[in-house]
């Protein structure tokens, strides 16, 4: 006979995520006394305790992260069942939870969501848009169904798949003083490495990924200024605040426009991937694999 409840389970992870039974009754309709008598059967059942008082928080113990997961990852199970039965049955739309980093979600996914709202009108799509570290985060805790990430994957437990190539390319505005440098020959290390140059913060797969290429040149490259968007660093570019190493999907326009231009170098040139991430062993439901189809779909192999 069973002892323990997807309520319960609901329960113990929103305090897990809030760090307090107070906030985790919020988060689950509940009042604080039924949320804390919720906690303290599930331990019960389980025999152990979950959390440790640390100050005002409650944070897990060892027995808590190791249910964390299992927890997570049947209440994932309970969700995709409920939306499977009772979306067929009564014709509703379904809903599917994407993140995306800010480059993919703001270049790349409206070709997708475009062609699936055309292939599959029933399937909605609630989309988070954060840096490459918060996108595995989230889909590491089962918050969404689906990641789409630049760069690689440091995240244990889950699957990889890549999906597009994206060029990386060194930008200025034309009236920058590399640029007439460059129109005489094209840029070496040394030049590169007096620069200015504007970045992304750390955790952004766009940043990883432009150390990873440029450092074993440059061997050092200290950042101006950091930004936390590719748009701002780009329109900062344009006035000539410094140079920059961005996605050509992003620059595509203003490099069309003249606002920017793509400085030549001694280096050679840079691609990335753009992948899909999904925990491992996760069961794609028909939503998710129509959406999946649409990436495949909705942008050639090379990118831009």
């Amino acid at each position: 006979m069973l002892h323990l409840t997807l309520r319960q389970l609901e329960i113990f992870c929103a305090v897990a995520q809030t760090g307090s039974t107070v906030a985790a009754a919020q988060a689950v309709a509940l009042s604080q006394s039924a949320t804390s008598a919720a906690l303290q059967q599930l331990e019960q059942a389980l025999g152990v305790q979950l959390f440790e008082r640390v100050g005002k928080r409650l944070a897990l113990n060892d027995a808590g992260r190791t249910l964390l997961p299992q927890a997570l990852g049947t209440l994932e199970q309970a969700r995709s069942i409920e939306q499977a039965f009772s979306a067929s049955a009564a014709d509703l739309p379904v809903h599917l939870r994407v993140a995306a980093s800010t480059t993919i979600g703001t270049y790349a996914l409206p070709q997708v969501l475009a062609r699936l709202a055309r292939t599959h009108p029933k399937v909605r799509v609630d989309l988070q848009i954060a840096n490459t570290r918060e996108v595995g985060e989230a889909v590491q805790a089962l918050e969404v169904d689906l990641g789409l990430i630049e760069g690689s994957s440091h995240w244990p437990g889950l699957e990889v798949e890549p999906w597009l190539r994206d060029e990386l390319v060194m930008v200025a505005s034309p009236r920058h003083a590399l640029v007439a440098q460059a129109a005489h020959k094209p840029l070496g290390v040394a030049a590169l490495r007096k620069a200015a140059w504007l970045l992304r913060e750390p955790g952004s797969g766009t940043r990883e990924m432009v150390e990873h290429a440029l450092l074993p040149h440059l061997h050092q490259m200290p950042a101006s200024s950091t930004m936390g968007s590719s748009e701002a660093i780009a329109r900062c570019v344009a006035q000539g605040l410094g140079i920059s190493c961005l996605s050509r999907v992003l620059v595509q326009a203003q490099l069309a426009s003249g606002e920017l231009v793509i400085l030549p170098t001694a280096l050679p040139r840079m691609w990335r991937h753009f992948s899909l991430v999904q925990r491992e062993g996760k069961r794609r439901s028909p939503a998710l694999q129509a959406f999946v189809q649409a990436c495949h779909q909705s942008v050639p192999e090379d990118g831009a």
